[in-house]
């Protein structure tokens, strides 16, 4: 019954999609995105009552509920059915374990974009390296030399919001890994991930930043040290 239930779910989220598009604001909100991907043009505040209706309607009992219901949706044609896909996975916390971790890879993977990807990384697998660090730990050490760059992304910001909790060797061992790449992404990523572990340990960013600066980029290095004298 898992994939009938899946395809009502994404059926009902569709139809409300629909019925608040804006072809005007999918257009601009693909072109934002530098997407050819389908967009309903639906803004977020109007994205956040589909999602509790269609998480009231066809509520989660199962991991394999849970899998499916993820599936179904990011394998519709739409943006915002991907959107709404990870707002089911992050709307039942018991089953963001070390088990769903190939399915959030694979979301990484194929979204292939910040907008998809970062959600992913801090609430999904970020909340599962938290949770699980001694068995995730070696996932996020592989993922930093993974050919794909969301993956290594990930990687870098996956620790944030983790606070006095972050691992800094892993965090700092990211960035050193990523620190001689040129990509945008990657850049910022470094930069960003800096940042927010700075707001809980301003004085071990600061020295990692000052020890590597010849080697970080300047996007990088302004992004750590925003709130920082340095």
């Amino acid at each position: 019954m898992s994939p009938l239930l899946a395809n009502a779910r994404a059926d009902f989220a569709a139809k409300a999609l629909r019925a608040v598009a804006d072809p005007a604001r999918a257009e601009a909100m693909a072109a934002y995105l530098k997407t050819d991907m389908a967009c309903y043009g639906v803004a977020k505040p109007d994205r956040v009552p589909v999602r509790k209706a269609m998480l009231e309607r066809y509520p989660v009992s199962s991991r394999a509920e849970y899998v499916d219901g993820i599936r179904a949706l990011w394998e519709r044609p739409h943006r915002e059915e991907k959107y709404l896909a990870i707002g089911l996975a992050r709307a039942y916390p018991e089953y963001i374990t070390l088990s769903s971790v190939p399915l959030y890879r694979r979301l990484v993977v194929q979204g292939g974009w910040w907008d998809l990807v970062d959600d992913v990384a801090i609430r999904l697998v970020g909340r599962v390296l938290l949770q699980q660090r001694d068995r995730m730990t070696p996932r996020m050490v592989t993922w930093i030399e993974a050919p794909d760059l969301w993956l290594r992304r990930t990687s870098i910001i996956s620790q944030i919001g983790h606070k006095g909790a972050t691992d800094e060797e892993l965090l700092f061992g990211a960035c050193l890994a990523r620190m001689g790449e040129t990509e945008f992404f990657i850049r910022k990523a470094i930069g960003w991930a800096l940042r927010e572990y700075a707001k809980t340990n301003p004085v071990a960013v600061r020295s990692f930043v000052l020890a590597n600066r010849e080697g970080m980029s300047g996007l990088s290095f302004r992004e750590a040290t925003k709130h920082l004298e340095v």
